[in-house]
């Protein structure tokens, strides 16, 4: 089994991908929130919440 299953892992809010800790991020884990420098370029563009579902365009369906 390989050494960094034991690893935590967080969700990135951008991109919505799972991402583990990292030796440069020993410091400050608990304050890492993004998985990379362009998700948090990107951060103002964060996922809304999935419970939801994805969002539909109506614009398609109306043009029928």
């Amino acid at each position: 089994m390989p050494h960094h299953a034991d690893r935590p892992t967080k969700t990135c809010p951008v991109c919505g991908r799972p991402f583990q800790w990292r030796r440069k991020w020993k410091d400050n884990w608990e304050d890492v929130r993004y998985c990379s420098e362009r998700c948090r370029r990107h951060r103002n563009r964060a996922r809304p919440d999935t419970s939801e579902g994805p969002q539909i365009s109506n614009s398609a369906t109306s043009a029928a």
